[in-house]
């Protein structure tokens, strides 16, 4: 049973290296051919990712100096909001991406005190809070169990370097989606309950659940019921 058990984890460790290296290659491309904007994240605009960034920090407590990982942090567009938004406020940043090609052109435009910039695939350290945008939503080919898979470790990731909590957003499920549809089958789409029943009882979090901002997508508040201290 041991030697099961052993065989199934270095599968699972497989096919999720796998899954990051498809994101990687994935997103170094779209940097590559469209630059430090929007489109270089697979995103439309900057007013829609914008408001993605609206509904990941409602996670924050702006009342008092706080650290923040950004999980997929891409060329480092959070950071001009979080100027903007967040001027008066103390912010211990800390941007993660897979892509290499990604975390140079964040270093290039955006490193500084507080702002540090890391590759990876997860957080090198805890900090209070960890958002992440869009990096559930493009599941570059993989079948919907394995990217299930994969969203499941990247959230305990999170759970695990966040003392207080952590935010991601997911695309919406549509109804009668075409198959045949690239721009859908790329695509993950799901509903809130079933992430946010996810984490209420593998983190024993309080979720909430915020929708209903002009776009076919929702994000998820994931707060730690009891914040982590500081020494953890």
């Amino acid at each position: 049973m041991r030697t099961r058990a052993g065989g199934d984890n270095e599968r699972d460790r497989s096919s999720l290296d796998a899954i990051c290296s498809d994101v990687d290659a994935y997103y170094t491309a779209c940097v590559s051919r469209h630059g430090a904007t929007p489109r270089g994240v697979d995103w439309s605009c900057e007013a829609t990712q914008g408001l993605r960034f609206v509904q990941l920090m409602k996670l924050c407590d702006a009342s008092a100096p706080f650290s923040l990982n950004d999980i997929g942090c891409g060329y480092g567009a959070l950071v001009p909001f979080l100027a903007t938004r967040f001027a008066a406020n103390e912010i211990d940043y800390l941007g993660i991406d897979l892509s290499r090609a990604m975390i140079s052109r964040a270093r290039r435009r955006y490193a500084g005190p507080q702002r540090r910039f890391a590759v990876g695939a997860a957080s090198p350290r805890i900090a209070d809070y960890s958002v992440a945008s869009g990096i559930m939503n493009v599941n570059v080919g993989h079948a919907r169990e394995a990217w299930e898979d994969y969203v499941r470790a990247m959230l305990a990731r999170m759970d695990a370097t966040s003392r207080r909590g952590f935010a991601v957003n997911f695309v919406s499920a549509i109804e009668e989606a075409p198959d045949s549809d690239p721009a859908t089958t790329r695509l993950y789409r799901t509903t809130p309950d079933i992430w946010a029943a996810h984490c209420e009882r593998a983190f024993a979090a309080q979720v909430e659940v915020i929708g209903n901002y002009g776009m076919k997508e929702f994000t998820l508040l994931v707060r730690r019921a009891s914040p982590v201290s500081a020494a953890h």
